[in-house]
């Protein structure tokens, strides 16, 4: 009776583990040979999962804005098709160092993009990958900042993005507008930012040809950034500030120095004016965050080649003025400048 029972449960076992293997067969999916596979592909294709990183040169109003339109309207495109993007944004604080860890860390991490806002970012994503994706943002003339010759408007590498160059002849036309009197121009910048020089480089000789006379005065950081505006002031009508991520931090100390001594500033974007200016021609950078999106959605989802893109800039330029500090000044300025919101 055992001897059966005993038999009767081998057999069953045998059964089973037959059964059982039956079961975890697994079915082969290759397709047979010359079988279009597309639209298996395309079928899984959506649910994708991205993750991007933002390195941020430094907090600054401007920046941010870039920032903000980048995430809002890659967010928008990517779940209209069913997908997900994940940020990790970091801010370097305006250090260059910090720049370079924030960049290895996404690099370690395998991010799918890296969004670089600021010359010092796109500086360290050139030098911690020559794989990953790169788009910059708040970047002024990419061939000086990734030190490119024979520029074409394209990288031909992993990198592409936008620049905040609002027109410089543009700007110098403004200048002449609002102070048609003046005759000395000073050029203030930092000496380590070189697309500072770029646009100075390019600016100067405008004015120059206008008939002012123009002296640069040149800051190494923010330490001397308020001796060397007052070195300006004492032989400036005017002071000319370019796109600068240094100036564009310490307007406050700017402003201490040129509302007393009587001297205007003409800035070329909407933070430093706000901080320091009385009018300027600029872009909007949350629009050029979302141009920057556009462009990270062509190529996280779309499979564009960064180095086949053109370098992309924002076409809408607006004239914009300072309302307290031209009271402050006793300047009013012409006709078609609309006031800064909060200034």
């Amino acid at each position: 009776m055992k001897k059966t029972r005993l038999l009767a449960a081998l057999l069953a076992g045998v059964m089973a583990l037959s059964l059982t293997a039956c079961g975890s067969t697994e079915e082969d999916t290759t397709a047979p040979a010359g079988e279009d596979t597309s639209a298996a592909q395309e079928s899984t294709a959506g649910g994708q999962s991205f993750d991007v990183g933002i390195c941020q040169q430094m907090q600054h109003e401007s920046l941010d804005a870039a920032t903000q339109g980048f995430q809002d309207k890659l967010t928008e495109l990517v779940e209209a098709d069913g997908n997900t993007v994940n940020f990790d944004l970091q801010n370097a604080s305006g250090d260059s160092a910090n720049c370079t860890t924030i960049i290895n860390g996404f690099v370690s991490a395998g991010d799918d993009l890296i969004m670089a806002n600021g010359t010092a970012a796109l500086q360290a994503a050139q030098s911690g990958t020559a794989d990953i994706p790169i788009l910059g943002t708040s970047i002024t003339d990419y061939a000086t900042a990734l030190d490119m010759s024979d520029w074409t408007g394209k990288t031909g590498t992993n990198i592409s993005g936008t620049t905040d160059l609002a027109p410089l002849d543009g700007q110098a036309e403004m200048l002449q507008e609002v102070f048609p009197d003046a005759k000395n121009v000073g050029l203030l910048y930092c000496s380590a930012e070189p697309n500072s020089a770029y646009q100075i480089n390019v600016i100067k000789p405008i004015l120059e040809e206008m008939g002012y006379t123009c002296t640069e005065y040149t800051f190494a950081d923010s330490n001397d950034i308020a001796s060397v505006t007052a070195n300006a002031c004492t032989a400036s009508d005017v002071i000319y500030i370019p796109t600068d991520n240094t100036a564009a931090s310490c307007t406050e100390t700017i402003r201490n120095v040129v509302v007393p001594a009587g001297v205007p500033v003409v800035a070329s974007v909407e933070g430093i004016c706000e901080g320091c200016g009385v009018v300027t021609l600029c872009i909007d950078y949350y629009e050029l965050g979302e141009m920057t999106a556009e462009m990270a959605y062509d190529i996280l989802v779309g499979g564009q080649n960064p180095g086949d893109m053109e370098v992309r800039s924002v076409t809408n330029v607006t004239k914009m003025y300072n309302e307290s500090i031209c009271q402050e000044m006793g300047i009013t300025p012409p006709e078609g400048y609309e006031p800064i919101a909060g200034a």
